[in-house]
């Protein structure tokens, strides 16, 4: 894994997943930012991936990991932001084309329908593959709405 800084947030269905991967990514030598939730009280997941979004986006964080329980409402939500291309993975091979072929650059990971182990897999190979670029560099630049 060669990123420095990821940023990192989850949802209450998240959280269980959240701590393991983060002490992962610390483990080896990753800078974490952490922008919860810290607990399983239900909360609104919006409030903690749109802070990871605003992280990527103004560069604080080289990539994002978003969790919720779906992984939809957190890849919708940061999606919105403008320069964030996230990816809903349930496969390590989602993850590395989602970096290959989209540069995604915030990895959603579906907490109720995809193992620890898997998530962890994810994270691995999200955060250790890189862009293609080429044709896909065509296709990405005409993803943005201006």
């Amino acid at each position: 894994m060669n990123h420095q800084i990821i940023a990192i947030g989850a949802d209450h269905a998240g959280f269980d997943y959240k701590n393991p991967i983060k002490e992962m990514l610390e483990a080896e030598g990753i800078n974490v930012l952490d922008f919860g939730t810290d607990s399983e009280a239900s909360v609104d997941y919006p409030d903690y991936i749109h802070p990871v979004a605003d992280s990527v986006s103004d560069g604080r964080a080289q990539l994002g990991i978003v969790i919720c329980g779906s992984g939809n409402g957190a890849a919708m939500t940061a999606n919105k932001h403008q320069d964030i291309r996230a990816a809903l993975t349930w496969t390590e091979e989602l993850a590395a084309l989602a970096r290959q072929h989209n540069d995604a650059n915030v990895l959603s990971i579906p907490a109720r329908f995809v193992s620890l182990d898997v998530a962890k897999a994810m994270v691995r190979t999200f955060l250790s593959t890189d862009f293609e670029g080429g044709r896909h560099a065509r296709r990405v630049g005409k993803i943005a709405c201006m």
